[in-house]
């Protein structure tokens, strides 16, 4: 068993990142193609457990509030933040089914359904990614290690490669962030039309109907 020292945390992070930085041009896309379906009145459900749950809910603050600069809020809905459905859901169904009926109930076709798992095996996102596919979503995940059961369900996945949980979230939380700045970056270039919000929406954020 290898002893932690005062670096070690920050040495796995740096040796992790320098194979992340391949999944940058995918998740660039990922931010492309996200502009597009939300700007045309799709909408993005994310979902994850424990801390996975925590970045799920930091992805849709940026998407629904903002990100660098200010600009319309888009539609983002973090599955677990229901905690009256989802204790519902997991007494009356199970805890495999908190976050697939949900997507049932809120997904519809050209929607996106966002899955973080650091290890990619978590049953109740899987039954979800199966959920989101009958309903003609498109399914990304954001994983742990490859190949995993998450990373094989989805359409498409950054996989991090890290030997820790620690370190697989942390890049999670870089991979939320370079998506939301290629999301901006997506609208800044092509300014939605018919966006819901633009009708009433000011500069100063401050009108929204």
């Amino acid at each position: 068993m290898r002893l932690a020292t005062d670096t070690t945390h920050c040495d796995d992070l740096m040796k992790a990142l320098t194979s992340f930085r391949e999944d940058s041009p995918r998740i660039q896309r990922w931010g492309g193609a996200l502009a597009t379906r939300l700007a045309g009145g799709a909408r993005l459900l994310v979902a994850g457990n424990g801390g996975s749950a925590a970045q799920a809910q930091h992805l849709t603050a940026e998407l629904v509030g903002r990100y660098r600069t200010d600009r319309p809020p888009f539609s983002a809905l973090s599955l677990h933040a229901d905690t009256s459905s989802t204790t519902a859901i997991a007494n009356d169904y199970g805890v495999r089914e908190i976050f697939a009926r949900q997507v049932c109930a809120h997904g519809r076709p050209r929607d996106v359904l966002m899955l973080l798992s650091t290890s990619g095996a978590s049953a109740n996102l899987h039954v979800a990614a199966t959920e989101a596919h009958r309903l003609d979503m498109t399914v990304w995940a954001l994983t742990g290690p490859e190949p995993n059961p998450l990373q094989a369900a989805a359409d498409d996945a950054v996989c991090v490669e890290a030997g820790s949980a620690a370190t697989v979230q942390e890049l999670h939380l870089v991979a939320v962030h370079m998506l939301c700045e290629a999301f901006d970056l997506a609208i800044e270039r092509r300014p939605p039309r018919g966006h819901p919000a633009r009708q009433g929406w000011a500069v100063s954020g401050e009108e929204c109907p």
